[in-house]
């Protein structure tokens, strides 16, 4: 494949909200198999990584996920580009491409991992599940017995089982909700937080479909930022920088207070 391939590849997939350039490098490179560059809006891939066309597509679906997170909002607001906007977008672009036909997934396509994905589902995450709920109706009726004798349930936690509370309680409402144990049991805790019952029905419904954890805590609790430059936007921003000068001001009182202390 050569640039234009590449880059027309990734339009099929999905428009480009803006123009972007694809660079094969020709160098094959220990670091890195591609990498985006925001303010060229270029993405170059390390060519001689890869020994098949479809190893080539899946790091461009990575860096083109990148550019379609820099040219649409809500854009980064610091160095860590990897996040949860991030992953969803890049599984979604798998996702389309497979569909399109334009990427073949080697954990559908080699049998191997095909047998290995059923054994794992099925004799270690959904029995996961299933004592996960288990244990959410156990403490359901800890809490009972708790009231029953005016004990405190917090207490019988913390110094009797040893748990955290909020895997308590994650697993209490997995029980109560009567969430799938195929979910697994950090599948459940995420569903678990979700307050609406429609929006919890379609991610728990949605990670049974194949769709990555990140892409349904997105669905479920990420909400839309408003426009770049939107009054609304300004009033947020402005409103965070007040609190980190804030702390920062007051970090740096301390640290005089210190060095004032160190010089009597």
């Amino acid at each position: 494949m050569n640039n234009e391939q590449v880059k027309s590849l990734l339009e099929r997939v999905r428009p480009a909200p803006a123009p972007f350039q694809v660079v094969l490098s020709g160098k094959k490179s220990r670091k890195v198999h591609g990498l985006y560059k925001p303010e060229a809006r270029e993405i170059i891939l390390h060519n001689r990584n890869f020994t098949t066309d479809n190893e080539l597509v899946y790091t461009a679906l990575h860096e083109y996920a990148h550019h379609l997170q820099f040219s649409t909002p809500p854009l980064p607001r610091s160095a860590r580009t990897h996040t949860i906007r991030f992953w969803s977008l890049f599984h979604g672009l798998l996702a389309d491409a497979e569909r399109a036909g334009l990427y073949r997934s080697p954990f559908d396509e080699i049998e191997d991992f095909r047998r290995l994905t059923a054994r794992i589902k099925e004799k270690v995450i959904a029995p996961n599940g299933s004592l996960m709920k288990e244990l959410g109706r156990l403490l359901a009726e800890a809490q009972g017995l708790c009231e029953k004798h005016h004990a405190s349930y917090t207490d019988y936690l913390d110094r009797v089982l040893a748990l955290p509370k909020p895997g308590a309680d994650a697993a209490v409402k997995s029980h109560l909700m009567d969430l799938d144990p195929r979910l697994g049991y950090e599948n459940m805790k995420l569903v678990a937080r979700v307050r609406d019952p429609e929006t919890r029905d379609k991610a728990q419904q949605a990670l049974l479909n194949g769709e990555s954890h990140d892409s349904v805590k997105e669905m479920a609790f990420v909400r839309p930022e408003p426009e770049e430059d939107s009054v609304e936007a300004l009033q947020a921003e402005r409103k965070r920088l007040q609190q980190t000068i804030k702390k920062l001001e007051k970090r740096l009182e301390l640290v005089n207070e210190r060095l004032a202390a160190l010089d009597q």
